[in-house]
This record gives C-alpha cells, sequence and structure tokens, in this order.
C-alpha cells in the first residue's frame, strides 16, 4: 500500500478541494480518502507530496498517435488550400507511408508526451493502410512500455481499396478487441488497453462498410469511434450520396449507442444532435485542430448531452486544449465559462468509465487510481469557485510533477522511471525515413 500525504486533493466535478487530507492506494485503487491514514496503515509506504495539487487523471479523449512523427515535417507537401487537400497531401500520404516501426515510435513517443502533459489515459484513433493487421497491437506495446492508460481503434475506410480495404480494417479492430479480450482472461498484464471499433468519416465508408462495422460492435460489444462533419463536405456528401444526415445513417445501421464517439461534429444537424442525446452518446470536441485545418467552428456544444475534449492528433497537452477551447469558444460569441470547459476536461473519465468498466474522475474510495499531481503556487486563492478560472488562465502542463496510472508512479519529479533519449534519438531516425517514404509515394 502506498499513502499520499501533504497534498491538497482537486475534484473537478463537483468541484471540490480537500486540504488536510491523505490518500491510501492499494493495489491499482484508492483504497481510502482522509486523515491519518499513514498511522493507521503503519507497514505501508508513504510519500510525502509536499503541498503539491493531486487531481482526477486527466484524459485526451480523441487523439491519434499515427501523427506523432510529423512534427516540423520536411516532406514535399503540396498545397492544401482546403481540408480535403490537407487531408489527400498530407495526412493520407503520411499513414500510407508508415510501417511497423514508425508506428510503435510514433505510440511510445506520443505516450511519454501524454504523460508528460499530465494525461493519464489517450483515447487513440489510428490508420496505416500498407501496414494494416497487427498495426494496433504494435501501437499497444508502445502505451504499455511508457504505462500510459489508453483505447485505440484501427480507421476503416475504403478511399485506397475499396470493400477488400474495408474488410481489412474491419478484421484488425476484430483481432484487438479479442487480444484485449485474451489479455483480460489470462491476466498476462495489468488491464490498461480497451477496444473501440474505428471508422475514418461516414464520406469514406459506405454502407457496406457500416454493415460490417453493425456486426463488429455486435460481436464485441465496443463502440464506435469516428469523425463526423469535419468539414461541410462530410454532410454534403451524405445528402448527396444517401438524402440522409451523417448521424442519422450511422444510427441507422445500430451503430450509435452510450459507448458511441464521435470527433468534431461541427455541421452536425439540431436532428443529429438529438439522436446523440437521446442514445447518449459522446461528442469530442477538438479546437486546436479545427483551427489548424480552418473548418470552422462548432457553436452548438451547449447542446450536446455528452462532450469531452480531444487533440485529433496535435499532441496531447489538455491544459493547452482546454484553454483554446474556452477562448475559442468566447471569440465565437458564445456563452459558456471556464467551470463548463472544466467540465468537458473531466469528461473522459466518463468514457473510460464505459468502456473499461471501473470507476473514473475522482479521489475516493472504489475509484481507479490514475492521478495528475502538480506543482501549483498560486498568487490568487484557490478554491472550489474558481477552479476553473485557474485551469484557463493559470494551471499548465508545465505544472505537472507526476502522474499515477494504475497504481503506480509512471512520472515522478518530472522524471521517467527508465532512460528516454534513446527512444527519442531512435524515433528522429525513424521520423526521417518516414518523410522520405512519403516523397517516394505517387
Amino acid at each position: 500500500m502506498l499513502i499520499l500525504k501533504n497534498l491538497t486533493a482537486l475534484q473537478f466535478e463537483p468541484a471540490t478541494l480537500l486540504g488536510d487530507v491523505q490518500i491510501a492506494i492499494d493495489g491499482t485503487q484508492i483504497r481510502e480518502v482522509g486523515a491519518g491514514l499513514a498511522a493507521k496503515y503503519p507497514q505501508a509506504q508513504v510519500l510525502d507530496l509536499k503541498g503539491k495539487l493531486v487531481m482526477p487523471g486527466i484524459v485526451c479523449a480523441h487523439n491519434h498517435f499515427y501523427s506523432g512523427l510529423a512534427r516540423g515535417i520536411m516532406a514535399n507537401i503540396k498545397p492544401c488550400p482546403d481540408f480535403i487537400s490537407t487531408l489527400k497531401n498530407l495526412w493520407w500520404r503520411l499513414d500510407r507511408a508508415l510501417d511497423e516501426e514508425s508506428v510503435y515510435y510514433s505510440g511510445l513517443i506520443c505516450s511519454l508526451e501524454a504523460i508528460k502533459s499530465g494525461c493519464t489515459a489517450v483515447i487513440d484513433h489510428h490508420a496505416s493502410p500498407n501496414f494494416i493487421a497487427g498495426s494496433l497491437a504494435t501501437l499497444r506495446q508502445g502505451f504499455l512500455k511508457a504505462g500510459l492508460r489508453g483505447m485505440t481503434c484501427y480507421e476503416t475506410t475504403d478511399r485506397n481499396g475499396g470493400e477488400k480495404e474495408l474488410r481489412a480494417g474491419v478484421d484488425e479492430n476484430l483481432a484487438f478487441a479479442r487480444l484485449i479480450d485474451d489479455a483480460k482472461v489470462k491476466g498476462e498484464e495489468p488491464y490498461l488497453m480497451e477496444a473501440h471499433l474505428g471508422a475514418h468519416a461516414p464520406f469514406t465508408v459506405s454502407d457496406a462498410g457500416l454493415e460490417m462495422l453493425g456486426d463488429a460492435i455486435k460481436a464485441t460489444g465496443r463502440g464506435l469511434h469516428i469523425h463526423v462533419a469535419e468539414d461541410r463536405y462530410d454532410v454534403s456528401h451524405s445528402h448527396d450520396r444517401y438524402s440522409q444526415d451523417p448521424i442519422e445513417r450511422l444510427a441507422a445501421h445500430g451503430l450509435i449507442d452510450s459507448k458511441t464517439l464521435i470527433g468534431h461534429g461541427l455541421y452536425l444537424s439540431d436532428a443529429d444532435i438529438a439522436i446523440l442525446n437521446e442514445r447518449d452518446a459522446f461528442l469530442v470536441h477538438n479546437a486546436r485542430s479545427n483551427m489548424n485545418n480552418n473548418v470552422g467552428y462548432n457553436h452548438k456544444l451547449s447542446a450536446v448531452r455528452n462532450l469531452a475534449l480531444g487533440t485529433d492528433g496535435i499532441g496531447a497537452d489538455m491544459f493547452e486544449e482546454m484553454k483554446f477551447a474556452y477562448f475559442k469558444h468566447r471569440d465565437g460569441g458564445g456563452s459558456l465559462w471556464p467551470d463548463s470547459f472544466t467540465r468537458f476536461l473531466w469528461n473522459g473519465n466518463t468514457l473510460l468509465e464505459r468502456n473499461f468498466g471501473a470507476r473514473f474522475g475522482r479521489i475516493e474510495a472504489g475509484y481507479q487510481a490514475d492521478l495528475t499531481i502538480c506543482n501549483y503556487d498560486s498568487p490568487t486563492p484557490l478554491v472550489a469557485q474558481n477552479v476553473g478560472g485557474h485551469l484557463a488562465f493559470g494551471m499548465n502542463s508545465a505544472s505537472v510533477d507526476s502522474v499515477m496510472v494504475n497504481g503506480l508512479m509512471v512520472y515522478q519529479n518530472r522524471a521517467f522511471p527508465f532512460d528516454v533519449e534513446p527512444i527519442y534519438a531512435q524515433a528522429r531516425k525513424v521520423a526521417a525515413q518516414l518523410w522520405q517514404r512519403m516523397d517516394a509515394l505517387a
């Protein structure tokens, strides 16, 4: 058992601050929170946090670890005047150039950097069309090496190979779900990873693909993870080809339920949002990515019942993402205040609960011991009523001192428990090779 002492516990939802408490960690869970626990459990190891702030783990609810080696990319990228050309000229060339080694290193580097930024979990969405079978197992190795909790899926699409590619994508999702189920049964490792059923977007998945995904969801009990209405093109394509709004079309195939994760949703109709709300699905808002791709702003955030925050591949700094989400909302004339965006940040834990079958997001007995520990010396009072203001205007990822996942310190005193420099050195070599392969593609 481990006792954390000399700390302030910050709950996000509802916002609460608890001083003069200690936290008892027993295995992977919080056993007790209260005063005098070090004396109550004299055999336990005691860690003095010296006044630091302890929060429930922070979750990035939508990411693309396959883009981890694109930072500062020096491949020959054609001009990208709109969103579709950005996909074709950059991201769909990058994912086609990925091989097993680059998938592993992009996943591992992104896992390490997510932890450094204070994340305890990341929900990932993967694509590597020339390395489909086994890609999710390879990606998982990076999560486990770093000690990061997460979910991932393969981006089912027909954009490169029609129905054959659709089948390969669904098969990889099914194989990964079986891998996770087998690992749980065998108890081979800590239960850190889960599966979604992935798809790119409605405009690159035919009805045949949606039927395959529906069958896979029934077979595995997992939910769909897909981009929808990130750009107006997705909506116009759905109207032109299928005479339906995109969420309406997904729902008609039985793909919208409480485990569904929809990325972006900038141009959803009121009827589409009503379907999401009625079926208790989640929408994940990715403010920085939307700005970077110049796709517009989602003015209907307050209408969505379940809203979380993600980065869509722009790192995993959720402190930064929460700030941008709030400031962009205000810039767009929105009326929500920082407390709402604090709740959206915390909501990633609800996604974990729905998929891992455990309790996340509170510092209470029986909850998973996923904790973000910050060294935040505020010049103004920090109280329950202004937690959102401190997150929006003060606290940032530079405050992160330590991260606990599943009861283990995977990052402590701003250091990993293993040497990461050789990993970064190899990643730089792999990235250069990846960029060269991109230039060789037609």
